[in-house]
């Protein structure tokens, strides 16, 4: 029974940060340090206006759960002392932010305000992390806008090295290792509810099911170590965000981020004739929140485009002229009849109609030597467009809703190093639908107990189409029978590898699709119990 009563101890205290929000708590003392009990306390938003009240407990403590982050101010009062408030105060996600007050006695209407109150130790909970809000957010530069790279300030987060293209782009995004684990164990959430990838080959190219834009984002906080049990699922670490919400004053921003290639360098390897390979880059969006009716209802959208027309270096290694006809410089042996070629020349008879076709197929040469001896620089097309929608509605001091509807569409092409029927191995035609529907709700039932509910729809639906899609099949091009002739995935050369030269033919891979579903609903209780 003692095992019992310590492990319910212990739950009670470490539920009190529920979903995205957090804890405001504190203890009200007189001048003799003596605990106040049944003080008013009022914690009010700066931003909405909106306020709860309760009384302090027979030990002069409060908490205050289920608080959004944001700026606060505290006042309390009580008869026979002055009203003392607390100077405005941060209050960040999953944290619990201490503010202790004395009063004083005083006429009634004197009024005494404390600053410097709210403590910036974070003293009442084990779990360490690192929050980012939203000015530096916006502020802090980010190449291509993903929010979640800010991660990789707190202390044991890297990028994942699987997830890096060659020239030190993101293929992946927010795909990241902390504390060593694997980038598929950590925990994503927006606005309390799951926002993690769950396609197995992730042809969503992300970690995130919904990739809000840094001007969308309240706030968000990276946990490490000793996060509560409540969360789950995470080896790694917890990354959990919120939307901004509208308050009584009307904001807006819009943005446009331009790279082109006249701001870019060359690269490490200079094309042939030193062309600099092609970048033009646009980042766009706006975003605004307000009051839809002041003090009760607030609304917050935005919108973010993303065009991106590249043409990159690629190094391929093809057959020269004299090894696609034969000449081959070493001694080699067909591998069907044993028979040997010592002067390193295989006989026209023996190439077979299949091989003349596919090396007939392939462009010539363009640089010196027998490796990396072709280049292109292939166009790749990237389009995406994404935004939110949330709404806060403050029915009263007890009751509160919310929702989000979130919407991202991408469409890509990446083109193969090697072009031609004979080449295609690139991810070619890409087209991710991402979208999230999350819901909440919040009922003060007593000073001390609070219940909430919070659901969460997502669906995903990712995939990726070969270059020559369409085109006709491999029975009928290369008179190769017993392969699939379906028109929705059939055309040009499947894959053929070959040591020693870069592989020929489609992605193997390819066609993919990933279609994960999702309905996250949660309900949480807390109860606050004794000291």
């Amino acid at each position: 029974m003692k095992k019992l009563i310590t492990t319910l101890s212990l739950a009670t205290g470490c539920a009190l940060a529920q979903f995205e929000s957090a804890t405001v708590l504190g203890t009200v003392r007189d001048a003799a340090q003596a605990q106040v009990a049944e003080a008013v306390v009022t914690l009010t938003s700066t931003g909405t206006a909106v306020a709860v009240t309760q009384p302090t407990d027979p030990n002069g403590d409060f908490r205050f759960v289920n608080v959004r982050p944001g700026q606060y101010t505290l006042r309390v009062q009580k008869s026979g002392f002055t009203p003392t408030s607390a100077e405005a105060f941060t209050v960040t996600i999953g944290t619990r932010q201490r503010v202790d007050l004395t009063l004083q006695v005083a006429a009634v209407n004197e009024t005494v305000t404390v600053t410097g109150q709210a403590r910036q130790l974070e003293t009442d909970t084990s779990s360490r992390g690192h929050a980012m809000q939203a000015t530096e957010i916006v502020n802090l530069p980010l190449n291509g806008r993903s929010y979640a790279d800010l991660a990789l300030l707190a202390p044991g987060v890297r990028r994942s090295t699987l997830n890096v293209t060659p020239d030190g782009g993101s293929l992946r995004d927010a795909s990241y290792n902390i504390n060593g684990m694997r980038s598929a164990l950590n925990n994503f959430m927006i606005d309390g509810v799951d926002n993690n990838a769950y396609g197995t080959s992730n042809q969503g190219f992300s970690n995130q099911v919904v990739q809000i834009s840094p001007d969308a984002v309240q706030e968000f906080r990276i946990e490490t170590t000793n996060f509560s049990a409540e969360y789950g699922r995470a080896g790694g670490g917890v990354i959990n965000a919120t939307v901004k919400s509208g308050t009584n004053a009307l904001h807006g921003a819009a943005w446009d981020f331009l790279r082109n290639t006249n701001l870019n360098a060359v690269g490490f390897f200079k094309p042939r004739e030193n062309r600099k390979p092609t970048l033009q880059q646009n980042q766009f969006g706006v975003a605004i929140g307000g009051p839809i009716k002041r003090d009760k209802l607030f609304f917050f959208a935005d919108y973010e485009g993303y065009r991106r027309v590249r043409r990159g270096l690629n190094l391929s290694t093809l057959p020269t002229a004299d090894q696609r006809n034969g000449i081959i410089g070493l001694p080699v042996a067909n591998p069907l009849t044993g028979e040997l070629y010592a002067n390193g020349i295989i006989p026209q008879s023996a190439i077979t109609p299949f091989a003349r076709k596919v090396l007939g197929e392939l462009p010539a040469t363009n640089r010196v030597g027998t490796a990396n001896n072709y280049e292109s620089l292939p166009r790749q097309t990237d389009q995406n467009d994404k935004g939110d929608i949330r709404v806060d509605y403050y029915a009263s001091s007890k009751l509160n809703f919310f929702g989000r509807y979130s919407h991202r569409l991408a469409s890509n092409f990446e083109p193969p190093a090697i072009p031609g029927p004979s080449g295609g191995n690139s991810n070619g035609t890409l087209r991710v639908l991402n979208y999230q529907v999350a819901m909440g709700a919040t009922y003060v039932i007593s000073a001390r107990t609070v219940a909430e509910f919070r659901i969460g729809i997502s669906q995903t639906e990712g995939g990726k189409s070969p270059v020559f899609i369409g085109q006709p099949a491999a029975s009928v091009a290369y008179g190769i029978t017993g392969l699939p002739e379906d028109p929705r995935f059939a055309g040009g050369l499947y894959a053929q590898s070959v040591g020693g030269y870069t592989q020929f033919g489609q992605q193997s891979s390819n066609p993919q699709f990933q279609n994960p579903y999702v309905i996250n609903p949660k309900v949480n209780v807390t109860r606050l119990q004794g000291r």
